[in-house]
């Protein structure tokens, strides 16, 4: 097999910075940085984010049913979810920054549900029924997310790709660890239906890279337009507004004598005034430790950066396909986009830039940061020279010929990512089990669903859904229901070996 420049590590090299000195460094994360690295699915364009700075200035709504912090994947996911669930209820989304400026107006754009991938380490700590429900999570995010899509007629809206996507297999060790995935998957009675084995010679024929490579189904779309959407759907049964640049500083328990309604239990402070909630959904992701300072640390959840650019291939859309991409054991991820009429990078007509030469979407390089991977990391206003040089090399020696070798990013940015150690994000109930018995309504009508440690395209929706439904089970007196597709190890009382969570 080719030999690539490219250093490649396995998800296991970065987890292991949880355990090494460089996590005694880690601190309660501060707020988001004012002033982000510019993002292709959120400046490419003037009206990519018509809710930029929505209810940034005037009076702040000072009372509400619940308040979510944070308007990404995560928290208008849980709104919808809510508006289904309880309709009518008075909830406020709040945002440090522009709308939806985080992780999800930031990430690579993939809605791929893992099939295999993990299979057999997984099954090991945790047995096979959790491990299967690992992947019906994500199989059922990626499946309600593309309803809701189709149901709504959104497809153009969100810019909805039905590519597939392959996962490279760049070495001879990721091929047989790869075939026994994929056997003990089967084994367990996982539906592989819609997995395809493609050899190095047909992967050479149909897309001109010399490796072999797993093809499993997969979308690819705009998270920023999809979070859009979804937000003007949960208002239409919800009392629902939104509060850009407006960050929450520190959130302190209501007593019924301060405000004489007992039926708010939370005060959220900002510099534009205060905000009184029953309850309140944490999904901050990367920033969760910043009002949750017990979950600073490397049992908690860590900012981690992410690196993205957008790259013009130099051969056209039908030899490249709209297939999307990873490079298994390796950071790496891409996918060309669709080519439409304009170089929606620059805004210039076709007479500027070849039109049937796509954009690319790549991501990841953060092997050029190890040791630490660029874990504990929170600042996105800035790149990495040392991983845009892996990401500028990436494709012209995966692709030989169909991408420029030293041809510059028409754009490039960070996202800061939350990483914990487990691997899997907090859902449920906010706990600190550092605390006695005594403190455990400490945090009582305070909810999280945070931390999927660079994977919350195909786990944000879900594990938002479950959270708000835990809202919503105790806003009508019920006992919550698990559903059967959520793992354990993700609720935050069923988390094991980690004290101080």
């Amino acid at each position: 097999m080719p030999v690539l420049s490219t250093v490649l590590n396995p998800f296991e090299d970065s987890q292991a910075v949880f355990n090494s000195p460089h996590a005694e460094s880690f601190q309660p994360a501060g707020l988001p940085h004012p002033n982000p690295s510019k993002s292709f699915w959120i400046d490419s364009s003037p009206d990519a984010n018509p809710l930029a700075r929505e209810g940034s200035e005037g009076a702040l709504t000072s009372d509400a049913d619940v308040c979510i912090i944070g308007s990404g994947m995560t928290g208008v996911s849980a709104a919808y979810a809510l508006s289904k669930q309880t309709p009518g209820l008075k909830v406020v989304i709040m945002e440090a920054r522009n709308f939806c400026a985080g992780a999800t107006g930031r990430n690579g754009g993939h809605l791929t549900p893992a099939l295999v991938e993990g299979f057999t380490s997984t099954q090991e700590k945790y047995g096979t029924e959790q491990t299967l429900k690992s992947y019906a999570l994500e199989n059922y995010t990626a499946t309600e997310i593309v309803k809701v899509i189709r149901e709504h007629g959104l497809e153009e809206a969100v810019d909805l790709v039905e590519g597939g996507h392959i996962s490279l297999l760049i070495t001879e060790k990721e091929v047989e660890v790869a075939k026994a995935e994929i056997a003990a998957a089967e084994r367990a009675g996982q539906d592989l239906s819609g997995v395809t084995w493609i050899d190095a010679e047909e992967m050479e024929k149909t897309y001109g890279a010399s490796f072999p490579g797993i093809r499993i189904p997969a979308h690819n779309l705009w998270p920023l337009k999809f979070v859009t959407q979804l937000y003007h759907l949960a208002s239409k049964n919800l009392n629902l507004t939104l509060h850009t640049r407006t960050p929450v500083n520190t959130i302190t328990p209501i007593t019924t004598s301060s405000n004489g309604n007992s039926n708010r239990r939370w005060s959220l402070s900002t510099a534009r005034g205060a905000v009184a909630c029953k309850y309140v959904l944490h999904a901050t992701n990367a920033y969760a430790s910043h009002l949750l300072p017990h979950l600073a640390g490397h049992a908690g959840i860590v900012p981690a950066r992410g690196q993205v650019a957008a790259l013009r291939a130099a051969a056209p859309l039908e030899e490249l396909t709209t297939v999307s991409w990873d490079g298994n054991e390796g950071f790496e991820y891409w996918f060309p986009r669709p080519v439409r009429g304009k170089d929606t990078t620059t805004n210039k007509s076709s007479s500027t830039s070849n039109p049937t030469h796509p954009l690319v979407i790549v991501g990841g390089g953060r092997e050029a940061a190890a040791p630490t991977y660029e874990t504990g990391v929170e600042d996105d206003s800035v790149t990495n020279p040392s991983v845009s040089r892996v990401l500028r090399d990436f494709l012209p020696d995966v692709f030989p010929g169909k991408y420029e070798r030293g041809r510059e990013f028409e754009m490039e940015w960070t996202g800061i990512m939350g990483f914990t150690r487990l691997g899997v994000p907090f859902v449920g109930p906010v706990l600190d089990k550092t605390k006695s018995e005594t403190d455990a309504e400490t945090f009582k009508g305070q909810y999280i669903s945070a931390g999927y440690t660079g994977h919350g395209m195909p786990k944000a929706y879900a594990c938002a859904e479950a959270a708000a439904s835990m809202i919503a089970a105790d806003i009508k007196n019920e006992t919550w229901k698990q559903p059967e597709w959520l793992p354990d190890r993700y609720l935050t009382w069923k988390r094991d070996g980690l004290t101080g969570l």
